[in-house]
């Protein structure tokens, strides 16, 4: 299969028509997408979001792509996670790079995950093993991907839903702002009580 067959098969019009065909199967073609897509990232999660605001309408559509995409993330994050230490990922702590965004995630905690996941061409795939690799606590990575995909997805499946409404009507795209920021700064301050909380604990 060379790469003009791939190209053409993963359009918007194809992976559209194929969840048509396998609606019978409920949500589950529309959620199980943007899950796989997580575990091989060259995918375009990009179509597989606008083919389900097309087949399913836009709130249908943004919830099972983010069903899909949520669930992904933390499949690989407790899969680092767990199996993390064995030597067959050894080579990636040792990836100087990866040291790097370790720490720098470790350091900074929810705030930089959230804002790397809003957006869609980040490489998601790397975020993932990077904090299941890192000493990030499970809520403040779980807080982040819930955010972070929520914001990223429905942005996606607004702006490929009604493409024109949100061109003429500037008050839908402030709108979506309003909600970014929203959703970032519940992030903090839910982060800020949990750290007090540790710290509570440490020092009992």
């Amino acid at each position: 299969m060379d790469l003009d067959t791939i190209r053409e098969w993963f359009t918007l019009e194809h992976i559209s028509a194929l969840i048509q065909q396998y609606r019978s199967f409920g949500p589950i073609p529309g959620i199980l997408l943007p899950m796989l897509e997580a575990f091989l990232p060259f995918l375009p999660l990009v179509v597989f979001v606008l083919a389900n605001a097309t087949a399913f309408g836009l709130w249908w559509g943004f919830l099972f792509s983010w069903i899909g995409a949520v669930a992904g993330s933390f499949l690989i994050f407790w899969i680092i996670r767990r199996y993390g230490q064995m030597r067959l990922f050894r080579f990636l702590q040792r990836h100087k790079q990866v040291q790097r965004l370790m720490v720098w995630v470790e350091s900074h905690g929810f705030g930089p995950l959230f804002i790397l996941l809003c957006f869609p061409f980040t490489p998601s795939a790397i975020v993932n093993i990077v904090a299941g690799l890192s000493k990030v606590s499970t809520l403040q990575y779980g807080l982040a991907v819930v955010g972070g995909k929520a914001v990223m997805i429905f942005t996606i499946s607004f702006v490929g839903y009604d493409l024109v409404s949100l061109i003429h009507k500037p008050m839908r795209t402030i709108i979506i702002g309003i909600v970014i920021f929203i959703l970032w700064y519940v992030g903090k301050r839910l982060e800020v009580r949990l750290n007090k909380s540790m710290k509570r604990e440490e020092g009992q």
